[in-house]
């Protein structure tokens, strides 16, 4: 975890180095001194899960810790949302489904598809006026042109091949309906790398993503028929995840991520 700590305060530098005070400068410069000392003895181990794994240990806290790709995201969403007649609607990676809660409220017959069941009885607990499957994205267990509205949040960045997962989404959406899709930014995936979470039993636990930039997602709507309406891209604004590795640092990080576009959010519209 060092290495990463000493990653987010050598981004601070590079982004600031021209525009800060000289204390600034000094105090990040003396953190990567400091940071750069033999450590005493290993820190708790950095594991890699696979989606399905991931979110299975993330899914007791994942609605309690505060995200910046989240808070970024979600107020984006409620936007597009709010425009939209009922009707029936599909959360697709619904999580434990924070955007198929709004989409229920909002007067919409809800179907939530994920391939962790923890994440799955999270969802069902809080929206219990909605329908919920297990499958992935890449394989939907949902018949063609079923559905007015499709969101896939924070979910294709975790996909390899996009095209293939934004043509399923396109397949159960009905000719004019439409779809949201929002995914970390793929700025800050490039530079953050992948997903992040503190596990239950200590240490950090990480989940892989795919760097799919603008143009990836263009070319995947057009094959599939998907005309953008709208892209957003809202700019990070905190919190920082508590207990993760940037906390350490925080006035670095802060520095680091200042301005930057902490997530993408797509509206289409099938033809």
């Amino acid at each position: 975890m060092r290495e990463l700590t000493m990653g987010i305060v050598g981004l601070a530098l590079l982004r600031t180095a021209t525009t800060a005070d000289d204390g600034f400068v000094a105090a990040r410069t003396a953190e990567l001194r400091r940071l750069a000392q033999p450590e005493p003895a290993a820190g708790k181990p950095l594991t890699e899960f696979a989606p399905a794994e991931g979110y299975a240990a993330w899914a007791a806290r994942y609605d309690t810790l505060p995200n910046f790709v989240i808070a970024a995201e979600e107020p984006v969403v409620a936007d597009l949302m709010a425009g939209l007649p009922p009707g029936y609607a599909l959360d697709a990676a619904c999580g434990t489904g924070r955007h198929a809660a709004r989409l229920s409220a909002l007067g919409h017959d809800v179907v939530g598809v994920d391939q962790s069941p923890q994440m799955l009885a999270k969802a069902a607990g809080k929206v219990p006026a909605a329908r919920f499957e297990t499958g992935s994205l890449e394989k939907l267990p949902l018949p063609d042109a079923s559905f007015d509205v499709v969101v896939c949040a924070l979910a294709l960045a975790h996909v390899a091949e996009l095209s293939r997962a934004v043509g399923e989404l396109r397949r159960v959406l009905v000719p004019g309906g439409r779809l949201i899709v929002t995914d970390p930014h793929p700025f800050m995936t490039l530079l953050q790398g992948p997903a992040m979470f503190v596990r239950p039993e200590g240490g950090l636990g990480f989940v892989p993503y795919h760097v799919h930039l603008a143009s990836d997602y263009l070319a995947a709507f057009a094959d599939h028929g998907l005309v953008v309406r709208t892209c957003r891209e809202p700019l990070f604004a905190g919190p920082l995840p508590p207990g993760g590795y940037e906390e350490k640092v925080a006035d670095a990080a802060m520095a680091a991520w200042k301005d930057m576009p902490a997530a993408i959010v797509w509206e289409a519209v099938a033809s």
